[in-house]
C-alpha cells in the first residue's frame, strides 16, 4: 500500500463523491494522531500539533500555508502559542476526499 503522503492530491469538483464509512475507516489508521469530527454536520479531519514556542508554530503555520497553496486545497488552521491545529475537508463537496486524508499526512510529515 503507497504511503498517502506519497500521493497527489488531485483537484475534487462539487461532483466527486464524499467517502463512505468504510474508505474512512481504511484511510483513518494511515493519518496517525488526526481524528474525526463533525462540524455542523460536515465530517473534517483534525490534529493539534504542540509546538515549543510561538515563533515554531508561526513556522509551522507558514509551512502548511505554502504547501495548500501550491495546490490549491487549504485548511482551517489554528495557531496559539506553543500550538497549531489543522483541521482537513473538502469544502466543494462539505466533507471527506481522499484528498483530505493525504494532505493530513502531508501535513504530519511536515511537522
Amino acid at each position: 500500500m503507497e504511503q498517502l503522503s506519497t500521493l497527489k492530491c488531485e483537484a475534487c469538483a462539487a461532483s466527486a463523491k464524499l467517502l463512505s464509512a468504510d474508505e474512512i475507516e481504511l484511510l483513518l489508521p494511515q493519518v496517525q494522531g488526526w481524528k474525526i469530527i463533525v462540524d455542523s454536520g460536515i465530517q473534517k479531519l483534525k490534529c493539534d500539533f504542540a509546538t515549543r514556542n510561538y515563533t515554531k508554530s508561526v513556522a509551522f503555520t507558514n509551512a502548511i500555508a505554502e504547501m495548500a497553496e501550491a495546490i490549491n486545497h487549504h485548511p482551517q488552521i489554528i495557531l496559539e502559542y506553543a500550538s497549531v491545529t489543522v483541521i482537513w475537508w473538502s469544502h466543494n463537496i462539505k466533507g471527506l476526499h481522499k484528498n483530505d486524508f493525504i494532505m493530513a499526512s502531508k501535513t504530519s510529515e511536515l511537522f
